[in-house]
């Protein structure tokens, strides 16, 4: 990322009779250019018996976003193929989440049960020989009366032939009174904005011809802060002036960006002292993950994004609440912070400490696909991630970041490898009209975007280009 100055700134698996957390084969990290591999699924525990995994790949949750109505997917997936025909069902088990939210310090409700439908009674089977089973089907409908604000679960789980039980918390929105960005290829253009310089409205400027839906569908706030704090005695978020006035201000800066169905994300970075995203021990992350979430909460934010830059890590006489740094305390952060706002998007940087998140540095409560939604790539970056995020399917893969700033842009060749890949993201960073680059270099590689990823024509519309204007 661009250097700024911000001084002021389960499914739990289940074997028979015990309870298994995952556990993953040590990958060889090699680098493979995007469209040479196939995509892998990570390995559970061998002792484990059988997993639920949802339509985006994810175990353990998942958030459902619908309109009107929507269907979800889920599978129950073997360690090892089954001896035999295997003929079970899932039911909607509340038990679940209540024991969720007492663990987890949250208060989801229950989504309504009548606007609920288990295809076929939520029956399943598995043949004889095979791992995986039939498709469970959930069907939702609106009563148009939910609030779009709110997230909603639907516990479910599945006995064993022992009695125990395979649980899925389903996190379900209705945005049907929502606009959204969504576009006909489903890939996500995520804008991540260096505030200190611009603002966040230009990306209003940019849309498609042929949808009219807004070219961006995220956009990161870049960057608020991890900082220790010797009076409070714990690490806390800071936010510099620029970030501050955004914030205080969300309904002039971040409401007309979500009024279009845009996304808003919290950019988390180190700031020259002893804390950063990947040395804080469990309790302090836990703590830390709480904060995050209230902030999220607090200022109407879709997720966070975490970068391991600009820390000054104590790599000897580590201070009390915090480890050595690594990619594994960085991971466990990570999780916790999808522990404690599962509804929103955890997204990280490939680079330094969040740049790997497999192997030996994975953590052993749940693979880097349960609790990341999108790892973005470092610039230009276009190469395998299946080894670094072990169960993180393509949708969630950012390749070939952009630095508009310093005019480093995607080749047409990069733009179609994210097309014909099946891969979900794509990163602009330092997107801004205002600069003298723009006609000459960012509008031309916008235009690529629109053209290559969603066979449209890009409309730049002057009237709402802005100044920074604090």
């Amino acid at each position: 990322m661009k250097k700024v100055s911000n001084i002021y700134r389960k499914s739990i698996p289940i074997f028979l009779g015990v309870m298994a957390l995952f556990a993953f084969n040590s990958c060889k990290e090699e680098v493979v250019k995007v469209g040479e591999e196939k995509e892998a699924s990570y390995e559970t525990n061998p002792n484990a018996l059988a997993t639920l995994i949802g339509q985006n790949g994810k175990s353990d949750q998942s958030l459902f976003e619908f309109k009107t109505a929507g269907e979800f997917g889920l599978y129950v997936e073997l360690t090892k193929p089954s001896a035999a025909a295997v003929n079970n069902s899932v039911a909607i088990n509340e038990e679940v989440l209540q024991a969720y939210n007492s663990k987890n310090e949250t208060s989801f409700k229950m989504f309504p049960k009548e606007l609920i439908s288990l295809v076929d009674q939520g029956k399943f089977s598995i043949n004889a020989n095979e791992k995986k089973s039939s498709e469970i089907k959930i069907r939702l409908t609106s009563n148009q009366q939910l609030s779009e604000s709110e997230t909603f679960a639907i516990p479910l789980s599945t006995k064993l032939a022992d009695g125990q039980s395979i649980d899925y918390l389903l996190l379900v929105k209705d945005v049907s009174k929502l606009p959204n960005a969504d576009k006909s290829t489903g890939i996500k253009i995520i804008s991540c904005m260096e505030v200190n310089d611009t603002n966040p409205l230009n990306n209003l400027s940019i849309t498609l011809k042929n949808s009219g839906k807004p070219l961006v569908d995220m956009v990161i706030l870049f960057s608020s802060n991890i900082n220790y704090s010797e009076q409070l005695g714990k690490v806390i978020i800071t936010h510099n002036p620029n970030v501050t006035h955004i914030l205080e201000n969300k309904e002039k800066y971040l409401k007309p960006l979500k009024d279009r169905g845009i996304k808003v994300i919290l950019s988390i970075l180190g700031n020259h002292d002893k804390s950063g995203v990947a040395n804080l021990n469990g309790e302090a992350a836990k703590a830390f993950a709480q904060e995050i979430a209230a902030t999220c909460k607090a200022y109407d934010l879709d997720g966070v994004f975490f970068d391991d830059e600009y820390s000054s890590y104590p790599f000897s006489n580590i201070p009390a609440g915090f480890v050595y740094p690594s990619a594994k305390a960085a991971a466990n952060l990570c999780y916790e912070t999808k522990k404690a706002m599962p509804d929103k998007l955890i997204m990280v940087y490939v680079y330094s400490r969040t740049g790997n998140f497999g192997g030996s540095n994975a953590i052993a409560e749940a693979p880097a696909g349960a609790y990341v939604d999108y790892a973005l790539h470092d610039y230009l970056g276009s190469y395998s991630l299946t080894n670094y995020y072990p169960g993180l399917a393509r949708s969630g893969w950012g390749m070939s970041s952009g630095e508009y700033a310093q005019g480093r842009f995607p080749t047409t060749t990069a733009l179609n490898n994210i097309r014909t890949g099946g891969y979900g993201a794509h990163m602009i960073f330092a997107f801004d009209p205002n600069r003298a680059n723009f006609n000459s270099r960012q509008k031309p590689a916008l235009e690529n975007i629109a053209k290559i990823l969603f066979d449209d024509e890009l409309v730049f519309d002057p009237a709402k280009k802005y100044a920074k204007d604090w």
